[in-house]
Formats: structure tokens, sequence, C-alpha cells
């Protein structure tokens, strides 16, 4: 009986070894889902758009949209890193209503999200967004002292990353969760995640050494990012915290609502 019993427990050992491999060698496509179709010209779906190329250091060239206020120069330019899913089209309505309200937008998508070449990682988006800030202040020459940084969820963790490096004048977290690991063992409880993981995306550890204007918002009813991590972050950074009760993580109250535009608005310069 007791080799039966062996050849039964190696055969499942086997399977988890395998499962394990398999989660190791294609996480990355549970944790970044990009609408890799090309996007349309920026004129056509963002009134007054710009399409625009940046270089990454490794030689990427990815697409983005630019888009200025309409009649005059802007009170501030926002940077604005998305999440892990779409690409910058569905990111449109929030540069329309952020540059009606004076502010002149960049909408990036990162490596492999709208039709751009290369496969999303931790560190392949900091290259990206690295190229998006030089976009604004070599290209544009928006002076640093005018930029606010703007992230959506996984952005979040891009963006504040990215602050550590060049300190924005005002940093807006939308949905941010503590870290990668943290998030990802609320889907999947069951898998030892934070030895899996290759991407961390530490957001709330990074935070706790900004110094810049932050706004943290959060809705209440958040089903993927749980309202207590982005509590937790807000208060790591000392962030001032717009709760929108009975908001989930994509509803549109959240991506480009009164609520989102004002918080940006909040940290504009003076």
């Amino acid at each position: 009986m007791a080799q039966p019993l062996v050849r039964v427990l190696l055969g499942l050992a086997l399977v988890v070894v395998l499962a394990l491999a398999l989660l190791w060698t294609f996480q990355r496509r549970l944790v970044f889902v990009p609408d890799t179709t090309p996007v349309a010209a920026a004129g056509v779906v963002l009134p007054g758009g710009e399409d625009v190329r940046l270089r990454t250091a490794d030689g990427l060239e990815l697409g983005a949209w630019f888009v200025r206020p309409p009649g005059g120069d802007p009170a501030a330019t926002v940077l604005v890193a998305g999440g892990n899913g779409g690409n910058r089209a569905g990111r449109a309505p929030l540069a329309a209503k952020l540059a009606q309200a004076g502010l002149a937008v960049l909408l990036p998508d990162y490596r492999g999200y709208g039709g751009n070449p290369g496969d999303p990682s931790e560190a392949g988006l900091a290259l990206d967004v690295r190229a998006a800030y030089r976009f604004l202040v070599e290209d544009r020459r928006v002076p640093a002292g005018r930029i606010l940084f703007y992230g959506e969820s996984l952005g979040s963790a891009v963006v504040t990353e990215l602050a550590l490096e060049h300190p924005p004048a005002g940093l807006l977290l939308r949905s941010p969760f503590a870290d990668l690991a943290a998030v990802a063992a609320e889907i999947h409880p069951y898998l030892p995640v934070r030895l899996l993981l290759r991407d961390r995306f530490p957001v709330r550890d990074e935070v706790t050494r900004l110094r810049v204007p932050s706004v943290v918002v959060l809705g209440t009813r958040d089903s993927i990012v749980p309202p207590a991590q982005s509590r937790d972050v807000a208060a790591a950074a000392s962030a001032r915290l717009v709760e929108i009760p009975g908001a989930d993580h994509n509803d549109p109250v959240l991506l480009d609502g009164p609520e989102i535009v004002d918080a940006v608005l909040s940290l504009v310069p003076r």
C-alpha cells in the first residue's frame, strides 16, 4: 500500500510544481492586461489632441497623446499613468475634462499597450514613464515645478516611483494599492504570491520617502483594490484623502468624475 501512496503524493507534488512554474512564467499576463489595438489619431478621439512619440532609454518608441487647454497657457501639465488594462483611448475623457479646466495633459501608453512595441514589466514601465517625463521637460520645456503626476491604480505605483527621482508639484494617486503582492493576495489568497511575484510595485513603502503635496482618491466599494489599502497609502504619504461613496474601481465617477478633476486642480501650484 505504501508504494501507491508514494506515487500519488509524488504525482500531486509534480502537479503543484508545474502549476507554480506556469504561474511564474506567465504571471505578467495576469498582472498586465493591455488593449494592444492601435489607437486612432489623437484629434479624432481628443479635441485638440496631438500625436507625439516618446523614446525610452532602452530604445523603444512609444505612442502618446498631448493636449493643451483651449485659449491660453496651462496652469499646470498633468502626466497621466494608466492602470493595468486598456490603453490611452480610455483615458481621453479625463484628459478632455482636465484640458477644459485649464490644464495640459500627456497621455502616454506603456510598452505593449495601444499598439506600442515591447512587453510590460515593472522595470519597463519605469523606463516608459521616464520617457514621458523627459518629453515634457526637454521637448516641451515644461518647468518641473508645473508638472503634476496622476496615477490610476497600478499607475499609482508607476508615478510614485518616478516621483522619488523627479518630485512633481503634486501627486494624485487614484485607487492605489499598498504593493502588488498585497492586492494579489486579496484576489488569490490560496497562492504564495509574495514568493512568486516578479514585479513588486511597493507604493506604500515609497510614498513614505516623498515630500510632495499629495491626494489619494478611492471608491468605498472598490472590488479590486481594497479601500483599506488606499487609506493606508494615504496615511503613509500624509496625503489628503478623498473618498467617493459607493464607487467601484472602474465606475465612471472614478475615471473622470468631477471629484477627480477637482482633486487634480487642488494640486495646481498657486
